[in-house]
């Protein structure tokens, strides 16, 4: 690939990445792996308020990760591409990952004492 196309593309990934990149969005895509949910439910689902809500709504939707439709006076929320969720197994797999190498080495430090 070309250096300019890999930019790009590394520019689409960061700015998805960032969507993503706060803990109540994180939130918001696990509640809605179950599907499709309004923002009613969201926010009573996650404990924060429908505008603050509706506003990491936003950024997730302009980044590409979810879409939205119109029901009635509801907005209706869901994910875009579910494939999303294999990327938070993942930095769940390094999280675990750390916890190990946590645990090997509080045990040499014991070891060692």
């Amino acid at each position: 690939m070309q250096d300019s196309k890999k930019q790009i593309l590394f520019q689409k990934q960061a700015r998805i990445i960032q969507a993503i990149g706060h803990p109540l969005r994180l939130e918001i895509i696990d509640f809605l792996k179950n599907g499709e949910q309004c923002v009613c439910d969201i926010a009573e689902q996650i404990g924060a308020e429908r505008s603050n809500v509706s506003r990491h709504l936003s950024v997730m939707v302009s980044a590409g990760i979810l879409e939205h439709r119109k029901n009635g006076l509801k907005v209706i929320y869901k994910l875009k591409c579910p494939c999303i969720l294999n990327f938070f197994s993942c930095i769940t797999g390094v999280l675990k990952e750390q916890a190990n190498e946590n645990r090997k080495l509080l045990m040499a430090l014991q070891e060692g004492a």
